[in-house]
C-alpha cells in the first residue's frame, strides 16, 4: 500500500493527456496535440555543440551540489542584470525546474501550513504543497481581470497558518503577466506579514507586452523570496532538465540539503551547455519568441471565430486559456474534443477549481497545426 501522501496526489492531468495522446498515436490516430507546454524547437546549436565538447572532454561525473561555478555565475550576473535582483553566485543552485519547486516545498511547508496561490494555476503547485503536508488555499482570479491577483484578496486569504504565497508570471496556464504595480503590493504584504515567496519565472524571456518584473527585484523583498526560473521554455531545453533556484544565502544552503541527499546535483555536460545557452548568443531564443507571437495571433484569430468562445489575448508564455459556454465539464470536454476530434487540450480544472469552463490550448507546435486543430475543435463545439 503506498503513502497516505501519495493516495492524496491527483496524477498531472497535461502528463495523463500526452500519454494517451502517445498511446492513439502509436495505434496509427492522426492526433493533433496542444497539450504540452514544450517548444518545438530544436535546442539551439551552439548549446548543444558545447553540451557535446563538454563530453569529449570528460565532464561526465560529479559536480558540486550546489552546481558548477561558472554557471552559479552565469545565473546570478544575468539576473542581476536583466531584472534588477541583487544577487551573487553564493544565491544560486542549480537543479531541474520541478526539483527546485518540491525541494522549497520540503524545505519550508510543515503539516498544516497553508500556501496561497492563484485560482487556476499549474498543477504541480498543489501536489508538491500536499506532499509536504501543506494546505493549498486558492485566491480566485477573474477572467474579466486578466486572471491576475487581487492584492487585496491576497490579503484577506491569510491566516495564522500562512507560510508561503506562490507566484507565476507569465502565468501557465493563462498567460498572463503580473503587472509590477501588483507585484509591488503584494512584495508589501508578505514583508509586513513575514511570508514568503516562491516566485516561478520560467517563463520571464517569453514575454510580447510590456516586460518581465521580478518580485525579488523590490527594495527589501530579496529577504524574502526564492525564485525559480531555468531555460527549458526559453532555449527549448525541456528534456535538458535543467534550471536554478535564487535565494538569500541561507535558503540555498537549506534548500541544498535535500539536493544532496535526492540528485545529489544536476547533470554535468547539462550545466556546461546551460552556460552557453545564457551567456552565449541569444538570436534563436529570440527568433522563437517572435515565431510564438506569431502563433499566438494566429490562435486569437481562430479561437475567436468559434461561437461561444471568448479568450484573453496572453501576454507571455505560448498558451491561451478559452472560456467557452457550452453546459459540459471541462475534462469531459477535452475526452469529447479527443475522442471525436482527434485533438487534445488540457482541462481547465487540471489547473485549480477556477478553471472549470476554461481549457489550455498549447500553442507551442506549428501554424498548419494550430489551423488544423482549432479547425478540429470548432467542428467538435459545433456538434455539441
Amino acid at each position: 500500500m503506498v503513502s497516505k501522501r501519495l493516495q492524496a496526489i491527483p496524477a498531472s492531468g497535461t502528463i495523463a493527456i500526452s500519454n494517451l495522446v502517445s498511446q492513439m498515436k502509436s495505434e496509427g490516430v492522426d492526433v493533433v496535440s496542444f497539450s504540452m507546454g514544450e517548444p518545438d524547437f530544436t535546442t539551439p546549436g551552439n548549446v548543444i555543440d558545447a553540451a557535446c565538447e563538454s563530453l569529449r572532454s570528460g565532464n561526465t561525473h560529479y559536480t558540486p551540489s550546489l552546481g558548477i561555478p561558472a554557471l552559479r555565475r552565469a545565473v546570478a550576473e544575468t539576473t542581476r542584470d536583466r531584472n534588477g535582483v541583487p544577487c551573487d553566485a553564493s544565491n544560486v543552485l542549480i537543479t531541474p525546474c520541478k526539483q527546485a519547486i518540491f525541494m522549497i516545498a520540503l524545505a519550508y511547508i510543515d503539516p498544516g501550513d497553508e500556501v496561497i496561490l492563484a485560482d487556476p494555476s499549474w498543477v504541480s503547485y498543489e501536489a508538491c504543497i500536499r506532499l509536504a503536508g501543506g494546505v493549498p488555499v486558492y485566491v480566485p482570479t477573474r477572467f474579466e481581470d486578466n486572471f491576475v491577483l487581487d492584492p487585496a484578496l491576497v490579503e484577506a486569504a491569510i491566516t495564522p497558518r500562512t507560510k508561503m504565497i506562490i507566484l507565476n508570471t507569465p502565468s501557465n496556464p493563462t498567460g498572463a503577466v503580473i503587472p509590477s504595480d501588483v507585484l509591488r503590493q503584494i512584495a508589501d504584504i508578505a514583508m509586513s506579514r513575514g511570508i514568503k515567496v516562491m516566485s516561478d519565472e520560467i517563463y520571464e524571456s517569453i514575454i510580447y507586452e510590456g516586460r518581465h518584473t521580478s518580485i525579488a527585484s523590490f527594495p527589501g523583498m530579496f529577504d524574502n523570496t526564492i525564485i525559480v526560473s531555468g531555460v527549458s521554455k526559453s532555449h527549448a531545453m525541456t528534456g535538458w532538465r535543467l534550471g536554478w533556484a535564487i535565494a538569500p544565502e541561507e535558503d540555498i544552503k537549506a534548500i541544498n540539503k535535500l539536493q544532496s541527499h535526492s540528485i545529489s546535483c544536476a547533470v554535468s555536460f547539462v550545466q556546461d551547455a546551460t552556460v552557453e545557452a545564457i551567456t552565449g548568443p541569444q538570436d534563436a531564443r529570440d527568433a522563437m519568441v517572435r515565431e510564438f507571437r506569431k502563433r499566438r495571433d494566429l490562435a486569437m484569430d481562430l479561437i475567436s471565430e468559434i461561437p461561444g468562445f471568448e479568450c484573453n489575448i496572453p501576454q507571455g508564455a505560448f498558451y491561451i486559456f478559452p472560456k467557452y459556454n457550452r453546459d459540459i465539464p471541462s475534462a469531459k470536454l477535452a475526452e469529447v474534443l479527443l475522442r471525436e476530434g482527434h485533438v487534445a487540450v488540457t482541462p481547465g480544472t487540471a489547473f485549480g477549481p477556477g478553471g472549470e469552463g476554461f481549457f489550455r490550448v498549447s500553442y507551442a507546435t506549428s501554424e498548419d497545426m494550430i489551423v488544423e486543430g482549432i479547425s478540429r475543435i470548432k467542428k467538435v463545439m459545433g456538434q455539441l
